[in-house]
């Protein structure tokens, strides 16, 4: 090889590496990006082995959790719970939105509703949000029920063939949860309205978590039967509950735990309306989602403990 074809060669190395350092920063909020990111670059390509591609996988991992960090640092700002029953709120929204999607096709303008829904409480926009979903929810007990309510709508409401299922909506449960999962929503939209200042925009990548969790209604997640959605719905729980655990441990703040509040509410309604239906393997789910709730509100007042000692 000749020297220039080296230097070349070396030359595209290190253009491929500043690359994936840059991709590995970006768990870094932007303004921290926009300041540090060039510091940062010079400091890792500076102290990196020549010849290598590829950042060490110890390395990247401390990157991403200093990332994480960072966001959740600048995020912890401000009373904690009411901006966690905020984040928790859009939570149980989303997770509504969820259910009715694959029903779109039979209730296209209450799918509409709860979309605005998420759409106001996301802006916080709790005032407008609150008719909806006094509108969504009688709606949808109604659904539960077997009766047309405020539309002629066709009971029971099946689900579009695209979603491959042909659970009714509502066809394992009862009222008890849609009234209990819209009540949390409007008591909590209560609280948050009457105070002077409205809750902060929420980032819009939330809005991804509404179609992960279609077609995995709680009320017939069977965890037994090993259904990638229903194992997609636990995992995706467990790691937003293991994320709060984190992030109160980091920072002190117990807001996640607040948000974890709400979204635990619906599922111990949704346990206690389909008790004599679930398996064993299901109580343990639920199980699993309030020992993980409870970690995430102990730990915050441990890791402020630790550090007065």
């Amino acid at each position: 090889m000749t020297e220039t074809e080296a230097v070349g060669t070396g030359s595209t190395r290190s253009g491929a590496l500043e690359r994936r350092y840059r991709l590995l920063l970006r768990a870094y909020p932007r303004d921290y990006r926009e300041r540090f990111g060039d510091e940062f670059i010079g400091t890792l390509l500076e102290t990196t082995p020549p010849g290598r591609a590829l950042p060490g996988m110890t390395e990247s991992a401390a990157l991403v959790r200093g990332g994480l960090r960072t966001r959740i640092a600048g995020a912890a700002h401000g009373p904690p719970w009411p901006d966690g029953l905020h984040l928790g709120l859009l939570i149980v929204s989303l997770a509504d939105l969820g259910l009715l999607l694959p029903y779109a096709g039979s209730i296209p303008l209450w799918v509409c509703l709860s979309a605005g829904v998420v759409l106001a409480v996301a802006h916080g926009r709790v005032r407008l949000a609150i008719p909806l979903v006094l509108l969504i929810g009688s709606k949808t007990t109604a659904i539960a029920l077997g009766r047309p309510w405020l539309d002629q709508t066709l009971v029971p409401v099946f689900p579009d063939s695209f979603w491959g299922n042909e659970t009714a909506l509502y066809g394992m449960g009862g009222p008890i949860t849609p009234v209990i999962t819209h009540g949390v929503l409007l008591l909590g939209l209560l609280v948050l309205a009457v105070r002077p200042r409205p809750p902060r925009r929420r980032f819009p990548g939330w809005w991804a978590l509404a179609p992960l969790v279609a077609c995995t209604d709680p009320a017939w997640l069977t965890v037994a039967a090993g259904s990638p959605r229903s194992l997609a719905r636990v995992g995706l729980e467990a790691a937003l509950l293991l994320l709060a655990v984190w992030a109160g441990a980091a920072t002190g703040d117990p807001r996640w735990a607040v948000a974890a509040v709400p979204y635990v509410l619906v599922q111990i309604a949704v346990l206690v309306e389909n008790f004599d239906s679930v398996g064993r393997q299901d109580v343990a789910h639920w199980a699993l989602l309030g020992f993980l709730a409870v970690t995430a509100t102990a730990v915050p007042y441990r890791s402020r403990a630790a550090l007065r000692l």
